[in-house]
């Protein structure tokens, strides 16, 4: 049996984990869906997926499981699930865990079970444009097993070394860049827009200059400037990923003081709009504590 035909599973179907088991099942691949939240195991189902009633029903019909969920004790949970399951023989782990939650998720599903490291990168957008990145670690007949399947959901594959919590650390450092990112942008637009810059402008110059990252170029023109604040992942993602880093580099020794004082501000923003706010409602508490109104921009005086 080819591995084009083999049967697979996908468990988690949220911001991000929904548009890839949707791209597979489009894609004509035989898959197993579960989640806890019925209504996204119908998004899924509608689109040529197969309902399961547990993660342990989707490992006894597949025998490569994806799995993309929100918090490492939920993928240990899972996989502990997984073991012993009538066919389930890989795991691709696509969560953002961290290197020592792998290594329990990994004696939580057997020694009969390969794993593959296999974080995901690029936002709820570029997932359902099935163009994310997949940061790869893992023995290289694992990963050209799963290589099909990958193919469909992103369009960049790196395999950055053969042992399992590389790509963990790889993607947590990427994470931590592009939020740490993200707190600054934030920060100096609305700087600017309390000494009177229109931020739309603030960003076209920023995005023709050198001080440009992900949240300028995608998430301001797409859900702040709009003032929609529906870019599509919630902000306590940010919060356990900041985390994460913290954690690898006390463990690297080595500093983390400039993501430790953004993972600060990062935890404000999630307490006070709570944990399942759009990430980029962070930018409201700094308006806030600048005076700035609902619509971004300075108070305008009573007439």
């Amino acid at each position: 049996m080819t591995t084009a035909r083999v049967p697979i599973g996908f468990i988690g179907l949220g911001s991000m984990g929904g548009p890839m088991a949707t791209r597979l099942a489009q894609a004509g691949w035989p898959i197993s869906v579960f989640d806890t939240d019925a209504d996204a195991i119908d998004r899924v189902e509608s689109q040529g997926a197969r309902r399961a009633a547990s993660a342990r029903e989707v490992g006894d019909r597949a025998e490569i499981v994806f799995c993309c969920l929100p918090a490492p004790a939920i993928s240990e949970q899972v996989a502990g699930e997984l073991r012993g399951s009538a066919a389930c023989a890989v795991l691709v782990e696509m969560s953002t865990v961290g290197r020592d939650a792998l290594r329990r998720i990994a004696q939580a599903a057997g020694e009969r079970i390969e794993l593959l490291d296999c974080p995901i990168s690029g936002g709820r957008p570029r997932a359902l444009e099935g163009k994310l990145t997949a940061i790869v670690a893992g023995p290289a007949a694992l990963v050209e097993r799963v290589r099909p399947c990958l193919g469909i959901v992103a369009s960049q594959l790196f395999v950055v070394g053969p042992e399992a919590g590389q790509a963990q650390v790889c993607k947590i450092a990427n994470n931590a860049i592009s939020i740490t990112g993200m707190v600054v942008a934030c920060e100096a637009v609305v700087m600017g827009v309390k000494a009177g810059l229109d931020p739309a402008v603030m960003i076209d110059v920023i995005n023709a200059s050198t001080g440009r990252n992900s949240a300028t170029v995608d998430k301001f023109p797409r859900a702040i400037l709009p003032r929609s604040f529906d870019y599509g992942g919630p902000i306590s993602i940010g919060s356990k990923d900041l985390g994460l880093y913290i954690e690898e580099a006390r463990a690297q020794q080595v500093s983390a003081l400039a993501v430790s004082n953004a993972a600060q501000l990062w935890s404000l923003a999630a307490d006070r709009f709570g944990d399942k706010a759009d990430m980029t409602m962070f930018i409201r508490l700094l308006e806030q504590w600048a005076g700035l109104g609902e619509d971004g921009r300075p108070a305008r005086p009573a007439e």
